[in-house]
């Protein structure tokens, strides 16, 4: 017969085995369903006439085509619904002439393509002043899309030009966020809404000013769908 302490030893050991077996277990299915949702990062520039902005008709257009009409829909109704609460009377059906033109440019792209394509650093919006700048060029204070395989997945982006009657732009802003796509926020609908949202935040905002935003801080629900 066996001693006491090598009964012990024989049922404790194979226990401890166990239990750190579980924990492993844990922790790798914590990995495997953490998710990442980055702040908002929005840029803004403001014509010489701000008297002009959040008021009068405005209609919605999309520059460039987009295969995805859920997406479409989607950023057409978030960024309608933030024009009206500015101020806007958003003619959507075509049977009235507005006055102003909101353009939207909407996109979402891989965080290892951008990285790949212009280096480590980040994605953003700069390189001139007021609203000859413009988005083409340059690297504002930008996102960190680093993180490893818990961190962002994709760079969403909404990108609006509002116009006046005569074409010239009054007001253009972006707004991007990074995201796991385990993220409630990579929802289609949900993306659209916290872009808006954060774009049209403080309205018409400071000329060239470049401000992150936590989706804390923004009345937008979260969806549990993608």
């Amino acid at each position: 017969m066996l001693p006491p302490s090598a009964i012990r030893t024989s049922f404790t050991r194979p226990a401890l085995m166990r239990t750190a077996l579980l924990g492993l277990c844990a922790a790798g299915l914590a990995a495997c369903t953490s998710t990442f949702t980055g702040p908002v990062e929005v840029t803004r520039f403001v014509s010489e006439q701000p008297a002009a902005l959040g008021q009068g008709t405005i209609t919605i257009e999309f520059p460039e085509a987009m295969d995805n009409q859920n997406a479409r829909n989607a950023f057409a109704a978030a960024v309608a619904d933030e024009l009206s609460a500015l101020g806007y009377d958003v003619v959507l059906d075509g049977s009235a002439q507005a006055v102003n033109l909101a353009s939207i440019r909407t996109s979402r792209d891989p965080i290892e393509a951008i990285t790949s394509s212009r280096g480590p650093v980040s994605v953003g919006v700069g390189g001139g002043t007021g609203l000859r700048g413009g988005f083409g060029g340059g690297v504002g204070i930008g996102l960190n899309l680093g993180g490893g395989d818990n961190g962002p997945r994709v760079l969403s982006v909404l990108s609006v030009r509002i116009s006046g009657p005569d074409g010239n732009s009054l007001w253009e802003g972006r707004a991007q966020q990074p995201v796991s796509m385990r993220s409630p926020y990579a929802d289609v609908d949900a993306s659209a809404r916290t872009l808006a949202a954060a774009l049209f935040s403080d309205f018409p905002g400071g000329n060239g000013e470049t401000v992150t935003i936590d989706v804390k801080d923004l009345d937008v629900p979260e969806t549990s769908g993608q």
